[in-house]
């Protein structure tokens, strides 16, 4: 697939830009603070309906404006569809498709797909367990846009429950309202997370494998990496009575029944803590290089070739996901070039260039590998224009 015509109001630092992309190689050249990663952050949301920068939607809105616009032509194999999004500050946000009425933005969820390579993308091997959720959950969502309803629900169900558990906290004795209410919100976050759980590892049951390999080619062998769930739930006992190691062999009704008996038998310690000690929200996914923990010990190069094998896992897994022609996802190159070593950057050049669409930003060209030097664009505060 790919975006032939990238329109933006009030997005960002452009009041109003119009790019027109290319099949193939499209390349962004500026300084830094010009507004280049703001073009490939705005496709992102398309894809994703969320900036791999920032957290809440607020900082998208140019300064002063009380909504931003994002409309792309997408190509994906003979058809041709147009998706907009309305970021609108303090409201939900709005979607169309091919200027229809406008419809709830999550509904067009999975129909843009990327693969997103960015210097942030060092946290999903060194910074903390919410990166590594992150990125499992978004690929999940890519392949199984219905369950963006299920993060939903189980967020909003967790906030719920920690606010019951905070009013109740430290009292030895709960009133049978409150029993029957902390009860149903165990159930409903039981169900919601075991769904959630199961999800992520089937998603990472996928990509393990491309993982491994894509890590081999780009450290050229050496250390063997290794991506492992770790729940939660580890340590407690399953139905007969043997602690619990491992969650990927158990279907979603199993893990649904470890986390509630969880939940019962450790009553006290939520009602202590006033907070829910179990759930998708606690958990990790343990990166490792040979005997060790990635994080702490792999160095700048194992780290910045853990996180790039991650993603390129995730763009395999896409090519499974839906192999008819044109329908692979669109590449985005985020000023990682300057942060590589020569070796990591041709052999990730090699790898990349043979995509439908691939968008590169980079300060100066010399950054670019030569396998990737195609369309070129300059991009200067609030322009971007066919160099």
């Amino acid at each position: 697939m790919y975006i032939s015509q990238l329109s933006l109001t009030s997005f960002r630092s452009y009041a109003q830009a119009d790019v027109h992309l290319a099949p193939g190689i499209n390349v962004l050249i500026g300084p830094n603070g010009v507004g280049k990663t703001n073009i490939v952050e705005s496709i992102g949301y398309l894809a994703n309906l969320a900036s791999h920068r920032v957290s809440n939607d607020a900082p998208l809105l140019n300064f002063g404006a009380e909504r931003a616009l994002i409309r792309g032509t997408l190509h994906r194999g003979s058809q041709k569809t147009t998706l907009e999004v309305e970021i609108t500050s303090g409201k939900l946000n709005r979607a169309r498709i091919n200027r229809a009425n406008p419809i709830r933005a999550r509904e067009i969820l999975g129909m843009v797909r990327t693969v997103l390579f960015a210097p942030e993308d060092l946290a999903l091997v060194k910074g903390d367990p919410s990166n590594r959720r992150k990125f499992l959950d978004e690929l999940l969502i890519a392949l199984r846009p219905i369950e963006a309803g299920t993060k939903n629900d189980y967020e909003r169900i967790v906030k719920q429950r920690n606010a019951l558990l905070k009013s109740i906290r430290g009292k030895s004795k709960l009133t049978a309202s409150q029993e029957n209410t902390l009860q149903a919100w165990d159930l409903q976050l039981a169900t919601c997370g075991a769904r959630l759980i199961r999800g992520r590892l089937d998603v990472l049951m996928l990509i393990r494998p491309y993982m491994q390999a894509a890590y081999a080619d780009l450290a050229d062998g050496g250390k063997a990496a290794q991506a492992i769930y770790r729940s939660s739930l580890e340590g407690e006992t399953d139905e007969n009575s043997l602690p619990v190691t491992s969650l990927e062999e158990l279907n979603q009704e199993e893990i649904q029944d470890l986390l509630l008996g969880a939940i019962e038998s450790n009553r006290s310690r939520e009602l202590d803590r006033g907070i829910s000690l179990f759930g998708p929200h606690r958990d990790d996914l343990a990166l490792i290089l040979g005997p060790t923990p990635a994080k702490g010990y792999a160095s700048h190069g194992e780290t910045w070739s853990f996180a790039l094998a991650l993603r390129l896992a995730a763009y395999r897994v896409f090519g499974d996901d839906d192999p008819r022609a044109g329908s692979g996802p669109i590449l985005i190159l985020d000023d990682v070039f300057a942060e590589l070593d020569t070796t990591r950057r041709d052999r990730l050049a090699h790898i990349v260039a043979g995509a439908e669409q691939v968008l590169v930003t980079a300060a100066v060209v010399e950054d670019v590998p030569e396998a990737l030097k195609g369309h070129f664009f300059q991009v200067s505060p609030g322009q971007v224009v066919d160099a």
